[in-house]
């Protein structure tokens, strides 16, 4: 498919302006295709050519102001209008649209609990075409007026608020200016919970199979979505500019939620099955509070090109925890944010495929480069750097820059220039000058922390490593005087850097000195000897969950640079997480230490110790909470156990049981989870695999199933994955990635060793057949990451130089293979000490 360049959006965004699409589609035409006649209004500006993105099953007619024009010349996904005269125009496009199943376009899903039949759309980046023809840039705004024909017993959802007019046709009330790729239509039997807030339609709807459990979470969702709408109210001067707010929680949707205006969509794993802990509680209400910011970051004022894509994804993703922080009883969310989300951005931004959180125009030229900086620095890195504007700037100005900026640019479309230029005007500060050393660099600043004592005081000097200036909060701590184990916080001082010199310490040398103490930055920290000492002996003490979060992610990054021995930081989370207060910590460190030291940092000789240390401690903490005291900890325990498991006994006896002993009992996650890590042990066969999906035939059911059989230690289970993977192309999008994330196991190293060199070829070529939905699977979840050594690298080197992957798998095998040569470091530094 031909991409989009920047040049040419600016030149057709040159030559037409767009005022109106009116757009009618026949959903009941049969499983493969469904029906789109789409009428564009649209005046040209002088004379000249463009063309009009579309990408049907069958072009059956084009139209150009009542004449007709020859579908044939549709060039891939271009049809070409030449000869245009200056002033209005009317194009008219029919065709048959194919429903996608990969996530994009207009996915179709069967629900095989009941039968029923949904779809959705899914048109971000340049997929409006694979529904309705399109000027497809995001800079061509125009109304859009929608009719769809659905089945009978159908609901349709839109933009705007939808009419049944009978006969199984439905009317969506006219939008205001909107982006092509923000258009959203869910059609199906959903099963719908509504309500009114000051004066708005809400709803949310799922599949009807979910229905019980939408039921029992509903109130807990609409009240984050009403306190979430009513603190942006008292935060932006805008009021929400659409005629109300749906979110449909969708199948097989690939990212977490997408902020098409009036019609938030949300994969329905949101829609808890099993239980759940309160951290993934508040993940569920941190993406509502992100999606609704969007309705002004990103819908009300909408980027300008693909290279400003953080000012949608950065103030929503700040906006996001932020507000959740202010409005709702998730009141730590930072603490999730610091040692998750943050150690995304991160990674990201110590790979060869880093880029600036607001990237030159240039390094942007088309779409397919657009869309590989959907990552941890557009998210984590950008909502960080903006955490720390508002500590440099004040939230007071911060916000009156926001407000301007949406005033001057609602329905329209806007530049980073913009945005700093809103800020300006608000204040005295060079906020050009902290634009470009924050958003124009690559790369994460270190901060380092050397304490000097002298008679009478201690000095604290901060150097850095880097580029950045950083205002920061610097934690003093002595230990308490009653039980010598505490850490105390005496002092938390504001400190600029690379302003200010050496501090004074008042007193005894303190035990423990924490540079961002309170994670209002975006670094990498390093602690003085005597302080990293007092961390290893003391984290569970420290009394702040932000301030340990902050420590843990130094320990993990020390772990990944090669300067923390992996086993140290396992002796770490042994020590400390019995102690742990907050679960987000918990649940960050079991999940970094299970999949990237016992899987990935640890040598397979060393890997059995690794598991044996992780399975230590979840027992300990399941004890621990036999009182039902933490359910949410000791579930995390549980699972983690499960994962780590280098023995049957334990958990298939649990299995056979329906429970863990003490509670919980087991749910159907819990029970497929068990049965994942029977079938990597082989402790199980297909028949027991073929006996749990007849008790729970759901779609979740169907991917567990996929999963333990790509997961079984049998060469023909193994051929059978492969081929469903690589060969047949019949997986939808879900169930190709629960296949991946089953078949490479690292107790199935000999099994596995033929498959390692066939991936990489195999890969580019479903890549080029099935598109970047499944070419990001495939490189995300079936890569052999398990395979740590110098062979892979240099298939992946070559695979990247020779057989020319499509952009989306380019970018991912880099990621993976400089994870792979950062874990052989690792490997080798241990090895080595």
């Amino acid at each position: 498919m031909s991409v989009l360049t920047r040049d040419e959006a600016q030149t057709r965004a040159q030559l037409i302006d767009v005022q109106r699409y009116t757009i009618d589609l026949d959903l009941t035409r049969g499983a493969d295709t469904f029906d789109s006649t789409t009428v564009i209004g649209f005046t040209t500006r002088t004379a000249g050519d463009t063309f009009v993105e579309v990408r049907p099953a069958a072009l059956r007619s084009v139209t150009l102001d009542g004449h007709p024009l020859d579908p044939a010349a549709l060039d891939d996904n271009r049809l070409p209008l030449t000869g245009l005269t200056p002033g209005p125009h009317e194009l008219r496009v029919e065709a048959a649209m194919a429903y996608s199943h990969t996530g994009e376009g207009m996915h179709r899903f069967t629900d095989p609990t009941d039968g029923e039949t949904y779809t959705y759309t899914q048109l971000f980046m340049e997929d409006v075409q694979r529904v309705f023809a399109a000027f497809d840039q995001p800079d061509l705004k125009a109304v859009f007026d929608l009719t769809v024909t659905a089945p009978d017993g159908w609901t349709v959802l839109a933009n705007g608020v939808t009419d049944d007019l009978g006969d199984g046709k439905w009317r969506a009330a006219t939008t205001p200016l909107l982006s092509t790729y923000l258009v959203a239509v869910a059609a199906g039997p959903w099963h719908s919970v509504r309500t009114e807030h000051r004066g708005l339609p809400f709803g949310i709807h799922c599949r009807r199979s979910l229905a019980p459990y939408l039921d029992s979470d509903a109130e807990e969702i609409l009240d984050i979505t009403r306190a979430c709408y009513d603190r942006y109210h008292e935060k932006f001067e805008e009021p929400y500019p659409f005629d109300s707010y749906d979110q449909a929680f969708v199948p097989e949707f690939n990212a977490g939620a997408m902020e098409n205006p009036g019609l938030v969509t949300f994969r329905d794993e949101f829609i808890h099955r099993s239980a759940v802990t309160d951290t993934e509680r508040q993940t569920r209400a941190m993406v509502i509070a992100h999606e609704m910011a969007h309705m002004w970051f990103g819908d009300l004022v909408t980027l300008r090109w693909w290279d400003d894509i953080w000012l949608n994804e950065s103030f929503a993703e700040y906006m996001g925890y932020q507000t959740l922080t202010e409005a709702t009883r998730f009141t730590d969310t930072w603490v999730d944010f610091g040692v998750a989300r943050k150690a995304w951005g991160y990674d990201a931004d110590q790979r060869p495929s880093t880029h600036p959180v607001a990237p030159d125009a240039d390094a942007v030229p088309d779409t397919a480069s657009a869309l590989l900086n959907f990552d941890g620095i557009s998210y984590a890195k950008g909502a960080s750097a903006l955490r720390q504007l508002v500590a440099w700037l004040g939230e007071k100005d911060f916000l009156a820059g926001i407000n301007t900026h949406f005033r001057r640019h609602k329905f329209a479309n806007a530049t980073l220039a913009d945005f700093i230029a809103s800020l300006a005007h608000h204040t005295d500060r060079d906020v050009h000058a902290w634009a470009d050393t924050w958003l124009r660099t690559t790369g994460v600043d270190t901060l380092t922390s050397t304490v000097t004592e002298h008679p009478g005081q201690t000095a604290l000097t901060l150097t850095r490593d880097g580029s950045r200036p950083h205002r920061i909060t610097v934690g003093i701590y002595d230990r308490d005087l009653i039980d010598g184990a505490t850490l105390v916080r005496r002092e938390l001082s504001e400190v600029d850097i690379p302003a200010d010199g050496e501090h004074s310490l008042p007193g005894p040398r303190p035990a423990l000195v924490v540079p961002n103490d309170q994670d209002l930055t975006y670094a990498k920290i390093r602690l003085d000897p005597h302080s990293e000492e007092a961390a290893l002996r003391g984290l569970s003490r420290v009394p702040d969950p932000l301030t340990r979060a902050v420590l843990w992610n130094c320990l993990r990054d020390m772990v990944r640079d090669g300067e923390l021995e992996p086993l140290t930081y396992l002796e770490a989370a042994r020590a400390h997480l019995p102690g742990e207060r907050e679960l987000a910590n918990v649940q960050g460190v079991l999940a970094f230490a299970r999949t990237q030291i016992a899987d990935r940092y640890t040598t397979p000789t060393e890997r059995p110790d690794a598991l044996a240390l992780l399975t230590d401690l979840c027992t300990d903490l399941i004890r621990r909470t036999e009182d039902g005291s933490d359910p949410g900890l000791r579930l995390t325990a549980v699972r983690t156990l499960i994962d780590s498991a280098a023995h049957a006994d334990t958990i298939r006896d649990w299995y056979d049981s329906g429970s863990v002993p003490g509670g919980p009992e087991l749910d159907p996650e819990l029970r497929w989870r068990i049965l994942g890590r029977l079938c990597v042990l082989g402790a199980v066969d297909d028949a027991v695999i073929e006996a749990e999906l007849t008790q729970d035939p759901s779609a979740t059911g169907r991917q567990g199933a996929a999963h333990c059989r790509a997961a079984l230690p049998d060469p023909e289970a193994k051929r059978a994955a492969w081929d469903a993977m690589f060969t047949t192309d019949e997986l939808s999008n879900y169930l190709f990635t629960a296949t991946a994330q089953g078949f490479w196991q690292p107790e199935q190293n000999d099994l596995l060793h033929p498959y390692v060199a066939r991936y990489f070829p195999d890969a580019v070529a479903v890549a080029h057949r099935r598109g970047p939905a499944i070419a990001d699977a495939a490189g995300r979840h079936a890569f052999p990451a398990h395979a740590i050594d110098t062979h892979t690298l240099t298939l992946g080197e070559r695979c990247i130089e020779d057989d020319d992957p499509i952009p989306a798998l380019r970018r991912r095998l880099a990621d993976q293979l400089d994870d792979l040569a950062r874990a052989l470091k690792i490997r080798t530094a241990t090895a080595a000490s």
